[in-house]
């Protein structure tokens, strides 16, 4: 059953053709206008990024026949390109096109069970993906969807648009651009491949693209001044302190810039390219912050003798420490200041007399220093990385002293490198959580690196670049083994859900009728589970769930006679629908005879109890033991609640961090999907594994006590954190060099002060205490 909207009515496909009021055809034409331009460069920024993507495909194949594949879906897409946005742009005309009275009909989204078949694997792969992208979006602009469904209810004549059937939805433009994709006749790899990059390219736009689109709307008087503002309860400053995030006030809502986004990228993915605005500015900082340092740890060491040698020239310092790739003294440093004084000793052997470093090289050493130290806090000592990222130093060192872009562009290849090396030793991965099939790949990225690398960073953009793809290709695997995994989440939340309209509908016919205890007790248990499994297969509007409501009115009707006559036919029937939700003849027979008469004593009390205890030893369709026997939980506190009420607005792949121990130990989970119906959440790990499954009310508490906490995406990846924490380090140094200088301030006015009530105050020994006098010449 499809996730997304079904594709418009044929007729009509362009807004010319369609039978719209003259300012509704208006606004729709400026709608497609503006969408129209600020969707076209995106796309055509994917296709150019999809044909980067193929061709470092074909150049990093391990085997002929991947290059073969990646070469000829790259022909194809460079053949079919031009026709996708044109395609897209009829799409979208159509989509707005269909706005009426009709579009917003909810039977033509209610799902039919009647002709029921396996679906293509392929087909579920493509569905599945663009859902995800469709859902994530929905949530990131769920306000402003919110606000042009209620504009667009008014232009059509219509209730408000849901996010399901609104033109220019994040469903929508899915499934326009899985249409649309027909036409470049690429192979499914390399549609899935064009669905992220279109993700990433498009869909990342979307939520600014639909504000402009709001304000479009409104400009033209549709709904001018319609606002949302829902009341929230009152945060607790304890709730703020544990979030990051300011308590609002009642009635207000948060901006989107003031919830923190979450971090949902897999295991060596970015979140996003983030572009510095100004590097030099970025650099020029550091080095104030590294000169702030010098300075105060100057002041703690008054006798220290100023250096007076020479400084080396940059060049200098990368050619000797280009020198000491091989020897043995790099291999036994501990760390970056080692390998400085073991570069400034073999300097002086080799020269004679002593050497020093630039300021600039200086601070290099010790800003990379202080990042791998961070990084060394929030890994495992025995992991495989941790040798690996010692081998990087080296390189490492090199190319931060001629490319200083390495400390401030979050997207250099040496830093990503770095990163991707780091993550996979983090403290929050467990032993099952990286998958052995990276290790190669790590290790032979590295000693390709220290191996090849003089002075060439297209070394370490060649390394970077293939790791990055052995990367993609286990996330896009964890991504295939989260969608089963969500898949089958969802069939038990379907499964839920009918049991719950069984029972409503049990309850619905029974209503105040007197029936035997123990036939209620039948009703509520054994045919309840018929109900169930046939909502599951046929459907709410089928014939054989309206037989079997038909059979259920009878069965009330039967019982609550006086006279006990039986009903053959009717019995028949309950006895052939026991058997298909696994009833053994014997036991759906006696069912059926107390189902069909109204006599309580009918058989004798033995039998009764005989066939009370299998009903009560009898696992129930989608019944779950362990939960049914759980004591209610205790109310939420209000903390407890506001993170509840966060939780179920939280998008889909959100990683949680858990605390494992006392020790503080903590583990990474990633929210893959939950349900608001049964409150039920699943977690997997870095591989797409299920991990576990708990309610959103027992996640909240866990989030109130401080047990679990969210990753936001600008501490989601380790590299993150800890240049994050270098920079926190360097600028409580400069914290505390102001606070000196203010100490200092403070104690020469006190001096001042106490000189100036010591002297004496008359007209001849100050100037200033003399009366003013007037001068003449």
């Amino acid at each position: 059953m499809s996730a997304l909207p079904p594709p418009p009515d044929p007729a009509p496909q362009t807004l010319a053709a369609a039978t719209f009021p003259g300012r509704v055809r208006r606004v729709l034409e400026h709608l497609l206008a503006v969408a129209s331009e600020e969707l076209e460069q995106h796309l055509t920024a994917t296709l150019t990024d999809l044909e980067q993507q193929l061709f470092r495909l074909s150049q990093h194949a391990r085997s002929p026949a991947q290059h073969s594949d990646s070469m000829q879906a790259l022909r194809t897409l460079r053949t079919n390109r031009s026709d996708l946005v044109p395609r897209f742009m009829a799409g979208l005309e159509a989509s707005l096109s269909g706005l009426g009275p009709g579009s917003n009909n909810d039977s033509s989204l209610r799902p039919s069970f009647q002709h029921l078949s396996l679906v293509d694997e392929n087909e579920m792969d493509e569905e599945g993906l663009l859902r995800d992208i469709a859902v994530r979006q929905e949530s990131r602009a769920s306000l402003p969807l919110h606000l042009l469904g209620q504009r667009f209810g008014v232009m059509a004549g219509a209730p408000a648009f849901d996010a399901e059937r609104m033109p220019l939805s994040p469903r929508s433009l899915c499934r326009i651009m899985r249409e649309s994709s027909q036409s470049l006749q690429l192979p499914l790899e390399s549609r899935l491949l064009l669905y992220r990059t279109f993700d990433r390219h498009v869909m990342t736009v979307y939520p600014k693209m639909i504000e402009v689109l709001n304000g479009a709307v409104a400009a033209e008087g549709i709904l001018p001044s319609l606002t949302f503002v829902p009341i929230r309860a009152r945060a607790s400053v304890q709730a703020g302190a544990q979030t990051g995030v300011k308590p609002r006030r009642r009635g207000t809502l948060a901006e989107p810039s003031e919830q923190p986004r979450t971090h949902t990228a897999w295991l060596g993915e970015a979140e996003g390219e983030s572009v510095s605005a100004d590097e030099g500015a970025e650099y020029d900082l550091l080095q104030q912050l590294l000169s702030d340092r010098r300075q105060l740890i100057g002041k703690l060491r008054p006798n220290q003798r100023p250096d007076t040698r020479q400084p080396l020239a940059t060049t200098e310092v990368v050619a000797a420490l280009a020198g000491m790739r091989d020897t043995s003294t790099v291999s036994a440093a501990r760390n970056l200041m080692d390998i400085k004084q073991a570069l400034l000793a073999q300097l002086r052997q080799q020269r004679g007399h002593g050497a020093s470093l630039s300021v600039e090289d200086g601070n290099t050493f010790e800003l990379l220093d202080m990042l791998y130290g961070q990084i060394e806090r929030e890994i495992r000592s025995d992991g495989p990385s941790a040798p690996l990222l010692r081998k990087l130093q080296l390189p490492l060192l090199r190319i931060a002293l001629q490319d200083r872009g390495f400390f401030v562009r979050t997207q250099h290849p040496a830093r990503q490198l770095l990163s991707a090396v780091a993550e996979s030793g983090a403290r929050w991965l467990d032993a099952d959580d990286l998958d052995p099939q990276l290790l190669q790949p790590l290790q032979h990225a590295v000693t390709q690196v220290v191996d090849h690398y003089d002075g060439d960073a297209s070394v370490f953009e060649a390394s970077n670049r293939e790791l990055q793809a052995q990367m993609q290709s286990l996330a896009r695997k964890a991504e295939m083994a989260e969608r089963r995994h969500i898949e089958a989440a969802r069939g038990k939340e379907k499964l839920e859900i009918a049991r719950h309209q069984a029972a409503e509908t049990i309850a619905g016919l029974v209503g105040t009728k007197k029936l035997p205890v123990f036939v209620r007790a039948l009703l509520n248990q054994a045919w309840a589970d018929v109900l169930t499994l046939t909502l599951l297969r046929q459907g709410q509007e089928s014939d054989e769930w309206r037989r079997q409501l038909d059979a259920t009115a009878s069965i009330v009707e039967t019982c609550g006679r006086n006279d006990g006559l039986p009903d053959p036919e009717l019995a028949n029937h309950i006895e052939s629908s026991l058997g298909q939700v696994g009833y053994h003849a014997e036991e759906a027979a006696a069912i059926a005879r107390r189902l069909t008469s109204a006599l309580e004593d009918e058989d004798d009390p033995a039998s009764r109890t005989e066939l009370t205890l299998r009903l009560k030893a009898r696992v129930r369709l989608g019944e779950d033991a362990v939960e049914a026997n759980k004591p209610a939980a205790a109310p939420r506190t209000a903390d407890e609640q506001a993170h509840y009420d966060r939780l179920r607005v939280m998008p889909y792949g959100t990683w949680i961090e858990f605390t494992s121990n006392q020790q503080g130990d903590v583990v990474r989970r990633r929210l893959s999907w939950y349900s608001p119906v049964t409150d039920k959440a699943l977690f997997v790990n870095q591989r797409g594994q299920r991990v576990g499954e708990q309610t959103l009310d027992s996640l909240a508490r866990l989030l109130a006590c401080g047990q679990a906490r969210v990753v936001i995406a600008e501490r989601g990846r380790l590299i993150d954190r800890a240049w994050q924490a270098t920079l926190n380090a360097l600028r409580s140094f400069a914290g505390r060099r102001d606070a000196m200088r203010k100490e200092k301030q403070a104690s020469l006015i006190d001096t001042d002060a106490a000189e100036d009530a010591s002297m004496p105050r008359n007209a001849d020994d100050d100037p200033e205490a003399a009366p003013d006098t007037e001068t003449t010449s």
